[in-house]
C-alpha cells in the first residue's frame, strides 16, 4: 500500500488541532520554521501543508504577519445553466437553487478602447479595433462575489441606444436582450473554466488574500451567424462561491 505524502499527514494532523478548537478564528498560528521542527519534517514540507490548509478555506496568510485560523464563510452557489425563465413568470429549476444571487453591481465602461491582441482574436477582429470595455464588481448580501471585464466591438454598436451596457433604455439587461434590440440574436455562449490564484488588485477587490484560490471563466457570446458579439473574463473567489454547470437534457 502506497505510504501517504509527508505534507498530508501533517495536514491532517493540523486541521483537526484547529478543529479541536486548540487555535480559535482569527488567532496566529506558531511560525511554519516553529512547527516544521515540532513535527519533524522539512520547511518546504509545512510550507506545502499549510497550503492545502489555506486552499480549504481553514487557514488565511496574511503577507508580513503569519497564517491565521480563518472566519468561516458560507459558499454560495452561482448555477451556469442553459434553463431560462418559465413563460408564466416563475423561477426556472436553477435559479431556485441559486442561493446569493448578485443583487447589486457596480460598473465603468470606457468607449473607444483598442482591442488587445488577446481580446481579438476572442472577438474575430483586427488588433487595435475599437471596443466598448467594461469593468463590473458584483455584491451578494453585500460581500463582493465576482469581478468581470467584458469587451464588445464597437463595430457592432456604435450608434446604437446600447453602445453602454449599464447606460440607456436598456441598462442592465445583459447582452442577449441588448443585442436583440439591434437585430443581433445571440446562439451560443462558450464558457472556459480555468483554477488560478488570486492578483494583488483582484485580492483588494473581492476581500480575500493574495494567492487565494479563484475560478476564471473565459466567456464568448456568439450570434446565428457564429460572429462574436462580446466576451468578458469572469473571476469568482472559491472561498465565496461554488461553480455548478447545468444542461438540459434534449429528449428523443
Amino acid at each position: 500500500m502506497p505510504r501517504e505524502a509527508p505534507y498530508l499527514a501533517v495536514a491532517d494532523a493540523l486541521r483537526a488541532r484547529i478543529l479541536a478548537g486548540e487555535w480559535q478564528i482569527g488567532e496566529r498560528l506558531p511560525s511554519r520554521a516553529k512547527l516544521a521542527e515540532e513535527y519533524e519534517v522539512g520547511r518546504n514540507v509545512m510550507q506545502r501543508a499549510m497550503d492545502g490548509l489555506i486552499v480549504k478555506g481553514l487557514l488565511e496568510g496574511r503577507a508580513g504577519s503569519g497564517t491565521y485560523v480563518r472566519m468561516p464563510c458560507e459558499r454560495l452557489r452561482m448555477v451556469r445553466s442553459r434553463h431560462r425563465e418559465r413563460r408564466d413568470g416563475s423561477p426556472s429549476r436553477a435559479g431556485m437553487k441559486e442561493r446569493g444571487k448578485a443583487s447589486a453591481w457596480d460598473s465603468h465602461s470606457r468607449t473607444r478602447v483598442p482591442a488587445p491582441e488577446a481580446i481579438a482574436e476572442r472577438l474575430a477582429i483586427s488588433p487595435g479595433d475599437l471596443c466598448v470595455n467594461t469593468h463590473y464588481e458584483f455584491l451578494a448580501d453585500g460581500q463582493p462575489v465576482q469581478l468581470s471585464e467584458s469587451w464588445e466591438p464597437m463595430a457592432i454598436t456604435d450608434g446604437t441606444p446600447i453602445v453602454l451596457p449599464e447606460t440607456g433604455p436598456l441598462a442592465g439587461k445583459g447582452v442577449v436582450e441588448r443585442m436583440r434590440s439591434i437585430g443581433v440574436d445571440i446562439e451560443t455562449v462558450v464558457e472556459l473554466p480555468r483554477p488560478a490564484r488570486a492578483t494583488q488588485a483582484q485580492a483588494n477587490l473581492l476581500g480575500i488574500s493574495v494567492g487565494d484560490l479563484v475560478l476564471q471563466i473565459e466567456r464568448t457570446i456568439y450570434d446565428t451567424g457564429g460572429r462574436p458579439v462580446e466576451t468578458a473574463d469572469m473571476v469568482i473567489p472559491d472561498a465565496r462561491r461554488e461553480v455548478v454547470y447545468e444542461f438540459a437534457v434534449d429528449q428523443p
